[in-house]
């Protein structure tokens, strides 16, 4: 009785730092965004812009495992990190991902338009014919929709989610059989 006990009481603590963090790492997300949004730098990105969403990834999901492992008398399994990780990078981008709609579709509608036209001038630029700008403007068109592009950010992150977990987890295992 006392193992199942335990066992839910893990799952509980488990899910609340699933969401906890997730929300850290979602937020965090949404205020980079919103930061570049206000510089006028939405469009450029930029490469300090990657380092910020990669620290907060990066140290949402170490930070979550490292909690599970302190609630959990200093005990993880490579299975539970996984577990924590993907969950924490599931809710982060869902939420990440509700708020790109509502920038997209309230607060810069014109935001894929004009995206289109940057990423075309881009081609030209690099000295692509009509014919392959058609092209892949096309493509880009039909990636960009709310479902597919959503989809898609979901399976990458949460897959940078397993691999940051993955290896936070090897590195912090800590089993009860160790122990003894």
């Amino acid at each position: 009785m006392k193992d199942q006990t335990d066992t839910i009481k893990s799952q509980i603590d488990s899910k609340q730092i699933i969401i906890k963090y997730g929300l850290f790492y979602g937020l965090g997300l949404i205020l980079i965004s919103l930061i570049m949004y206000a510089l006028g730098l939405h469009f450029e990105g930029g490469i300090a812009a990657l380092f910020l969403m990669a620290a907060v990834i990066i140290a949402t999901i170490i930070l979550g495992i490292k909690t599970f492992k302190l609630t959990n008398n200093s005990f993880l399994s490579f299975g539970q990190a996984i577990k924590i990780g993907v969950g924490i990078a599931i809710v982060g981008t869902l939420l990440s991902i509700v708020y790109q709609q509502v920038f997209i579709n309230f607060i810069e509608p014109d935001f894929m338009q004009q995206m289109a036209e940057r990423t075309e001038e881009a081609l030209l630029d690099r000295g692509f014919t009509d014919e392959q700008i058609e092209a892949q403007m096309e493509i880009s068109k039909r990636m960009s929709g709310p479902f597919i592009s959503s989809a898609m950010g979901l399976l990458f992150y949460s897959f940078v989610g397993f691999v940051i977990s993955a290896i936070a987890g090897a590195i912090m295992k800590k089993d009860e059989e160790e122990q003894y």
